[in-house]
């Protein structure tokens, strides 16, 4: 049986100006393949709100399951929420359970529950709450969407909060070889064993290491003898 999909929604002009680099799309990647989710597909959109609503639609109907990072906080421009509810044609409002994770947060902390931070308990009519335990403003799951924050820390812990609630399937194994040959040299070779291991993923990664050609090859599956077996014929093939 086939692992379930998943797509993954990075939103934010700041990843796509270049003034911040995403590294939540590394961390989930790693974190499904242990779970067996493989990640298909991963899009990054601005602050627009048509782009999000089409984004969103497009990757639900795709996938079994989609994440979003990103535009979830006080600003005004923290519009992902809405996007979210708007691609579903649901309303979203300030929600007493959300009101109340926030209330106690900031009464902690001696800060005052302003009208920015309140937007952050706006959720969609039907959603359910994403824990968060770093900064307690919660995420939210709305059908196959699980809509989390773009700050790293807060984003993994989101995550982790989601993960036992999902359905994986067999985890992704892999193992690596290095060989110093070009890629022309190996591609017949590899091309064989693509056809020969058709169940398994070939990949060829070439690199350059003071001034010698080579490259890594990954051989990834979920049976781990079948993967064994074709590294070690691999090896012999390439390395005598």
């Amino acid at each position: 049986m086939a692992n379930p999909t998943a797509a993954m929604l990075v939103i934010g002009d700041e990843i796509l100006s270049g003034r911040t680099r995403d590294s939540n799309m590394h961390y989930l990647a790693g974190e499904l393949t242990k779970n067996g989710i493989d990640l298909k597909q991963v899009r990054v959109v601005s602050d627009d709100r048509d782009a999000i609503i089409d984004a969103t639609r497009a990757l639900s109907e795709s996938h079994d399951v989609v994440f979003t990072s990103g535009g979830i906080g006080p600003t005004h421009d923290d519009i992902t929420a809405e996007c979210i509810a708007a691609a579903f044609g649901v309303t979203i409002d300030v929600r007493d359970d959300a009101r109340k994770i926030l209330e106690d947060h900031y009464e902690k902390s001696g800060l005052e529950l302003n009208a920015p931070r309140l937007r952050m308990a706006r959720i969609p009519e039907g959603a359910s709450l994403i824990d968060n335990p770093v900064s307690r403003a919660p995420g939210f799951t709305l059908g196959n969407v699980h809509v989390m924050a773009g700050v790293p820390q807060v984003f993994q812990a989101m995550v982790a909060s989601v993960l036992p609630t999902l359905t994986g399937g067999a985890p992704l194994l892999s193992q690596s070889l290095q060989v110093f040959r070009g890629e022309g040299d190996i591609a017949e070779t590899l091309s064989e064993f693509a056809e020969r291991y058709s169940d398994l993923s070939i990949g060829c990664y070439p690199f350059q290491k003071d001034g010698a050609f080579g490259a890594n090859i990954v051989i990834r599956g979920q049976d781990g003898t079948r993967v064994d077996t074709a590294m070690t014929q691999l090896s012999r093939v390439l390395l005598g």
